[in-house]
């Protein structure tokens, strides 16, 4: 992943702004408890967590990324934005994370993964370990690509084929995971499409 981003990430927020649809969106859902904490899988540039963080005054938040790289970047746009003594970072392969060797806590109210599925190999194993990860009474969130089903099919061929090229697959299974999943840890699953299939939206919650 270092190989990967080592140049990206000094133009990734610019240029994925544009077609990372529904992160914002996924951002407002969260809605913390007061003083709650929320953890990014996958946190990239932390820009995310930059936005949620200034959203929601009085959380904590955290975030983590396998890519040294990614995470020199997000640590100079933490400390840019003013926001090192809100936001936490560490290492981590969202596969299998332990939070409380990487944070000192056990769970977060909030934990979200924006963009990371697509890219992960072992994704299914990703949305379990960060289902573990959420407090009793919390919530995953996850945003990704999705199959294109409502859009024309010379899109869909194109925008695969691009994604293609930076390593990056749409998981056609997701909603089957999630669901899966849920029963196994006794929740409840929402996962719907959005901007006519262009995304996939989903949620694990206490049933």
């Amino acid at each position: 992943m270092d190989a990967i981003y080592a140049t990206q990430r000094h133009f990734y927020d610019l240029t994925r702004k544009y077609y990372l649809l529904g992160r914002d969106s996924l951002l407002r859902d969260l809605d913390p408890p007061e003083g709650g904490t929320v953890l990014e899988v996958g946190c990239g540039t932390a820009r995310n967590l930059i936005a949620a963080a200034k959203r929601w005054p009085d959380g904590r938040f955290y975030g983590f990324d396998i890519s040294s790289a990614m995470l020199e970047t997000a640590h100079r746009n933490i400390v840019r934005a003013g926001l090192a003594d809100r936001i936490t970072l560490a290492r981590g392969d969202a596969t299998d994370f332990d939070a409380q060797a990487m944070f000192g806590l056990p769970g977060f109210d909030r934990v979200f993964m924006s963009y990371t599925l697509s890219m992960i190999p072992g994704w299914q194993d990703a949305i379990a370990a960060a289902a573990r990860a959420v407090a009793a009474g919390g919530n995953l969130h996850i945003v990704d690509f999705g199959q294109q089903e409502r859009l024309p099919r010379w899109f869909r061929r194109g925008l695969f084929a691009w994604l293609d090229k930076f390593d990056v697959t749409p998981r056609a299974e997701l909603a089957l995971t999630l669901s899966r999943i849920a029963q196994a840890q006794s929740l409840h699953d929402d996962c719907r499409p959005l901007y006519r299939g262009y995304a996939w939206k989903g949620r694990l919650s206490p049933p």
